[in-house]
């Protein structure tokens, strides 16, 4: 009768729910999400921000001077 009690117990400690790797998996996510915004914001404001940009390069070109 001990063994099925001592197989029960193994078998529930390696086959049971384990939650550990949740984290990562949400870490993932959110990180992937993240990067899902950032590339959908630069292809969407893309064209409208490289001016300002070039403006500001410009500026600092100039500024520094040689």
């Amino acid at each position: 009768m001990d063994y099925f009690y001592l197989l029960h117990g193994w078998l529930r400690s390696r086959l049971g729910r384990d939650e550990r790797g949740a984290t990562l998996v949400e870490y993932v996510l959110l990180v992937s999400m993240i990067a899902i915004a950032v590339i959908g914001a630069v292809v969407f404001l893309g064209s409208q921000i490289s001016p300002k940009f070039n403006q500001a390069g410009s500026a600092i070109s100039t500024a520094s001077g040689p």
